[in-house]
């Protein structure tokens, strides 16, 4: 009879060993199951998990007494519990339960809440409290008791040690809307800065983080201030583009040119990047979303993209002028150029279009005590890790454009140092009249002041104003907004004054030409005399 019951005591403890994990296998365990949430997983395996015989750093798994308030120290953290959030996580059988209360305190990795989200879950707009970095990248769980652990009389108290610290710290919960699918918010948490770190006082018990945004959180009246900038320039620019076609299409009659060409297909793309844009803000200030502000949506993004691609061709066609300067014939060029750069925005729209990624967007995230916000119709912040791969691809696609025609640029500005030079050199050597010297430095100082103009131009039409938007993610963040939107809002604006320039500078020559023929037929007439 003994060795039968100690047989099934053995059975037993086998079972238990099968079906009880170790602590700190939970975390492995619940990223192998793709079809789970994880912190439901989470959640319920580390209950029951044994800790086994070595200490895991920051990890509390113990039993504690409901009669008192409880405080635990981990490396960067504090934790403490009111005796409300003790007491209402025991079991409704107190005698059974006793006076303990199982107590669990760890830390985990951010990234760990994204990676088991499912595909239709990723194609869920992301709350707008989501926006932002977890600081340390670190999540503070605490759990007390089986039960879900909420509105407390009470509040539970977290601090957030850390040595960066930014005043638009917000403390917030992983909120669980369904399955496999969640969001970082803020209800029923309190937020305070002291110098310990991020004070966090919450109603209720789930996984804990500070969630920043210094390269984008912005006050009230910086956002209002940009709003405007971008708007009045949005406009002003699609007046100015209208103007630079017509010149444009003037010049285009007078003497076709393939440059022109060019210039003129840019300028539709930034017309239609800042009319869709107004577009998309009306329609979205006004409906909201719906399938409307999808197609403003999809056509801001066309035309966003068609103007890197052309600001790209401007720096291709640049690059044909300097070095092919000879045999550059192509046959249908404009027509080959087009295709490219209309087609290739066109396949990534559309394509885009079937994943049905565009929505209603809010660009800024303004700080938590302010009630503003603005959106607009755009591409939807996408339920991914950190940044949305679309946004990655663009990012990437915009910096090869800008790499580009910044090389572009320095072939001119080496062609124009090596002319100038050259020229400068030829004319010493002609003369050294100091009347001679003084009209020399005076033509040099104007060619210079030319040249830099040129350059500057040259700047805006290839684009370089873009790579400002880079600036938006260093401690100037500030700055460089409101340096982006000035620079970029008035795109159509130096369009317009590089259509001015080459109208000036086509009736120069046509004046030097009249010039020459005229003189050319009184030698003529004078010779035949």
């Amino acid at each position: 009879m003994v060795p039968v019951i100690v047989l099934v005591i053995l059975l037993r403890i086998s079972d238990t060993f099968q079906t009880t994990e170790f602590c700190k296998n939970v975390v492995t365990a619940c990223l192998l199951k793709p079809g789970e949430s994880f912190t439901w997983c989470y959640e319920d395996k580390i209950s029951t998990c044994l800790q086994g015989r070595f200490a895991m750093p920051n990890f509390i798994h113990e039993q504690v007494s409901t009669s008192q308030q409880v405080e635990r120290n981990l490396t960067q953290h504090r934790v403490s519990i009111p005796l409300s959030a003790l007491q209402s996580s025991q079991s409704e059988d107190r005698a059974m339960a006793g006076n303990k209360t199982l107590l669990v305190i760890t830390l985990l990795n951010s990234t760990h809440f994204r990676r088991n989200v499912t595909l239709k879950s990723k194609m869920l707009p992301r709350h707008p409290e989501s926006h932002g970095n977890i600081v340390g990248g670190l999540v503070l769980m605490v759990k007390v008791g089986q039960k879900a652990v909420s509105n407390l009389s009470q509040p539970i108290l977290l601090v957030f040690k850390h040595n960066h610290m930014a005043d638009n710290g917000t403390c917030v919960f992983w909120k669980e809307v369904q399955r496999g699918n969640g969001h970082w918010s803020r209800e029923g948490c309190y937020t305070s800065v002291g110098k310990d770190g991020y004070l966090c006082s919450c109603d209720h018990l789930s996984f804990f983080a500070v969630l920043v945004n210094p390269k984008v959180s912005l006050d009230g009246t910086t956002k209002v201030n940009l709003s405007y900038i971008s708007t009045g320039g949005s406009a002003l620019s699609v007046i100015c583009s209208l103007l630079s076609l017509i010149i444009y299409t003037c010049l285009q009659n007078r003497r076709p040119d393939k440059s022109i060409g060019v210039h003129m297909q840019l300028t539709g793309a930034i017309l239609c990047l800042h009319l869709s844009f107004l577009l998309g803000c009306l329609w979205a200030w006004l409906e909201g979303g719906g399938w409307a502000c999808k197609v403003f949506g999809a056509l801001l993004h066309w035309s966003l993209l068609g103007t890197f691609t052309w600001t790209a061709i401007e720096g291709f066609h640049l690059y044909i002028l300097l070095v092919r300067v000879f045999n550059i014939y192509i046959r249908k060029y404009l027509l080959k150029l087009s295709l490219v750069g209309w087609g290739v925005p066109t396949v990534i729209v559309v394509t885009c279009g079937f994943l049905d990624v565009y929505g209603e967007y809010t660009p800024v995230i303004t700080d938590h005590d302010s009630n503003t916000t603005s959106k607009i119709c755009w591409i939807k912040d996408m339920n991914t890790d950190g940044i949305p791969a679309i946004y990655i691809l663009m990012l990437t696609y915009m910096g090869l454009v800008l790499l580009f025609n910044s090389a572009m640029l320095a072939l001119v500005v080496v062609k124009i140092w090596t002319v100038r030079s050259t020229s400068m050199g030829f004319r010493r050597g002609m003369s050294s009249s100091n009347n001679k010297w003084k009209l020399m430095d005076k033509e040099k100082r104007s060619r210079m002041c030319k040249d830099l103009a040129t350059v500057m131009g040259l700047s805006c039409v290839l684009g370089l104003a873009w790579s400002f938007s880079y600036t938006t993610y260093s401690s100037l963040s500030a700055a460089g907004l409101y340096l982006f939107t000035i620079l970029n809002s008035l795109q159509g604006v130096f369009m317009f004054l590089w259509s001015l320039a080459l109208t000036c500078k086509s009736r120069s020559e046509n004046h030097s030409s009249a010039q020459d023929a005229s003189t050319k037929k009184t030698m003529e007439t004078s010779f035949n005399s």
